[in-house]
């Protein structure tokens, strides 16, 4: 989906679509943006067709929608939810399937019927997340990447700012015959390194960048010193 092994990713996690345009506008020219994530701040006030159109007005990078957190509901509705993804032209989904392996594998098949690329993520960026401070047990995270793994998924999301975890899901991954496609978010304003955490991760990595980008002064050079920071 991205024609770069490494890239940067702007999260346009804004409030209108005037911001949205000055970080599409100011960064789908920078060599080694590789893609757009848009979710619910601006999906839930404007439309994901409508958001989806503004993005399409500078550029035909792919496009990511991250329903923050999908794959949290009973299986049947991933039917529904990969129908209007795919209808309002979005190329790819994140899923974080935490209500199970029934649902796990009913979204994930759901959206690859829809021509949707999927990306699965098991572990967050934030503390208590993971037991005995958060709710989901410690090897929550290791299943779930395991049988999106077995149902073809081959892109990930992994926390960006705890590269040791990096290393253990690319272990784990491997060992299962995977070569994985990791995207991280994270980085930056939640302390993740961008240089460390692509070592981690290996060939195929992209750094998700939200805060970073769009608070920036100047939001194209801040996207070229990223990229520069990949390689």
């Amino acid at each position: 989906m991205i024609k770069y092994d490494k890239s940067i990713i702007p999260a346009c996690d804004v409030g209108t679509l005037e911001e949205l345009k000055n970080i599409v506008k100011g960064t789908c020219s920078v060599e080694g943006v590789g893609a757009y994530k848009i979710g619910f701040e601006l999906v839930i006030p404007f439309g994901m067709k409508k958001v989806v159109e503004k993005i399409r007005e500078f550029t035909e990078l792919p496009i990511i929608y991250d329903h923050q957190k999908a794959g949290t509901d009973v299986p049947f509705t991933g039917e529904k939810f990969a129908r209007v993804c795919k209808q309002a032209g979005v190329d790819a989904v994140i899923l974080f399937p935490q209500a199970g392996p029934e649902t796990e594998t009913a979204w994930i098949k759901a959206c690859q019927e829809e021509g949707l690329k999927v990306i699965v993520g098991g572990e967050m960026t934030h503390p208590a997340y993971l037991m005995p401070e958060g709710f989901l047990s410690e090897d929550a995270p290791k299943r779930i990447y395991e049988l999106a793994a077995s149902l073809g998924v081959i892109d990930f999301v992994v926390p960006g700012n705890k590269p040791e975890k990096i290393l253990e899901y690319k272990k784990l991954l491997e060992e299962k015959g995977i070569h994985p496609i990791f995207y991280s978010p994270g980085l930056i304003s939640q302390g993740g390194e961008i240089t460390e955490s692509a070592k981690s991760a290996g060939d195929n990595w992209h750094a998700i960048i939200g805060r970073g980008l769009y608070k920036a002064e100047n939001i194209k050079k801040a996207a070229e010193e990223f990229t520069s920071r990949i390689k």
